[in-house]
């Protein structure tokens, strides 16, 4: 049976995959689990519960909070708030466990449930594995005064969006004029506010959730309408977030879309003239660009690479007291702020980092050449045996020792969708997708369902 868990909490369709049944019996295993590991308080435990904008997102959470009232956990609803901003009110807060349903990227009809403990820190594996394995478990539930209750608090946003603003520590974004792209979801709310309070002006796009728009053409992984935006309005820079704000992709003045590696260099060459990025160590995963290592190298700043997944960049910077990690993707952690990726956290400082060298986003984009590069999802196949397969296996190291320093493969399962992804960097784009789909076309064939 597959691990219920990915690398990203539990995602599926809504009402499929992931039903109201489900959401309850996680959200008591999770209580029981957590508090026999000790990781809640000697008080009565306290839970913070949010969503993003999905329409399913009202029962899952209903279903969450009943599970955790049950099993004697005091809840305080926040209803639609960013990811990150769950997680910074966890630790800003102090409560014991936050919830988060939301499928980030994914299209509407998914939604998903991920936990974070004391500090404001996703669960690791071995607690994750626990929670599945204690599942069905028959637990002896309170009664009377001992259930938890359930409270609504409408000021805790509007707390995360100072903490957003005041990040900059006084620096102003005045004479800054942006677009802001909220695709729909959980910053609709956040991002604009937060960025007039840094003294930007703002165009606000796709800030406009009904519950059935969500990452619909819009946000990160649908960027052309910020492009256009960008230029019609005239603006300096424009920033993408995706359904949950938790990842940030930008453009610039001309409309050239910046992606994660880009605005990892941006920050890490801005980080290391203030002294505050931690031995002059960048941390990346296996996906991020060649050109980022190359660029960063010339810097005088080594990259620390990780597996995919945002929590592994965050284990690696925890374990090493690293500054500052993420992924092309958009997800960047700045540690000095935030435990996880923070799409609007990461635009302010980009803009900042703008105003305070004077000099527009393309040219601090420019620190970094990209290499060509083919991401190819190949989907409908048996993920878990991309690894085994022999074929495959020669395959890959055949093209990368065809490739020889000049580029790399990289194949992958995904971890939160039913896909074997396939990576391609070379020296010219013509070769990239040679290979690329060469790769791609056998991972079909010999991966079939």
């Amino acid at each position: 049976m597959a691990r219920l868990f990915g690398t990203d909490g539990v995602r599926g369709v809504a009402n499929i995959d992931l039903t109201a049944d489900l959401a309850l019996k996680l959200s008591v295993a999770a209580a029981h689990v957590l508090g026999e590991a000790g990781a809640f308080s000697d008080k009565r435990p306290r839970a913070i519960v949010g969503r993003d904008t999905r329409i399913s997102g009202s029962f899952l959470k209903a279903a969450v909070c009943a599970g955790l009232a049950s099993a004697g956990v005091d809840v305080v609803d926040v209803d639609v708030v960013p990811t990150p901003g769950l997680a910074h009110l966890v630790a800003s807060e102090k409560f014991d466990l936050g919830v988060m349903l939301s499928a980030s990227h994914n299209p509407m009809p998914d939604n998903g449930i991920k936990f974070f403990q004391r500090g404001g820190v996703k669960l690791d594996d071995a607690i994750e594995d626990e929670i599945e394995r204690q599942l069905d478990a028959k637990w002896q539930l309170p009664t009377g005064a001992k259930v938890g209750d359930i409270t609504y608090d409408d000021t805790l946003l509007g707390k995360y969006i100072e903490y957003l603003a005041e990040s900059l520590n006084g620096e102003s974004l005045k004479g800054l004029r942006v677009v802001l792209d909220g695709a729909n979801g959980s910053s609709s709310y956040t991002a604009v506010p937060a960025f007039e309070k840094a003294g930007a002006e703002v165009i606000g796009i796709n800030v406009e959730p009904n519950g059935l728009n969500i990452n619909d053409n819009a946000g990160s992984t649908h960027i052309d309408g910020l492009r256009k935006a960008v230029i019609e309005n005239g603006a300096d820079a424009g920033f993408a977030m995706d359904g949950d704000a938790d990842r940030c992709l930008a453009v610039d003045a001309e409309g050239n879309v910046v992606d994660g590696d880009q605005i990892m260099a941006i920050l890490a060459l801005a980080l290391k003239s203030q002294g505050k990025l931690h031995g002059d160590t960048l941390v990346a995963t296996i996906m991020s660009n060649l050109g980022l290592k190359l660029a960063m190298k010339a810097n005088g700043i080594s990259i620390d690479q990780t597996k995919v997944g945002d929590r592994y960049v965050l284990e690696s910077m925890q374990a090493n007291g690293f500054t500052l990690g993420g992924e092309q993707s958009g997800h960047v952690i700045i540690s000095e702020y935030a435990n996880t990726g923070d799409g609007v956290l990461t635009a302010l400082h980009v803009a900042a980092a703008m105003v305070r060298q004077g000099k527009p986003l393309a040219e601090l984009a420019s620190v970094m050449k990209q290499l060509p590069q083919v991401l190819i999802n190949v989907p409908n196949v048996d993920k878990l045996r991309a690894s085994l397969d022999p074929e495959i296996t020669q395959a890959v190291t055949s093209a990368n020792q065809e490739l020889g320093g000049t580029g790399r493969v990289v194949l992958r399962p995904s971890g939160t969708e039913p896909l074997v992804r396939v990576m391609v960097e070379a020296p010219t784009q013509e070769k990239a997708d040679e290979v690329a789909h060469r790769l791609a076309e056998l991972v079909a064939e010999r991966l079939a369902l």
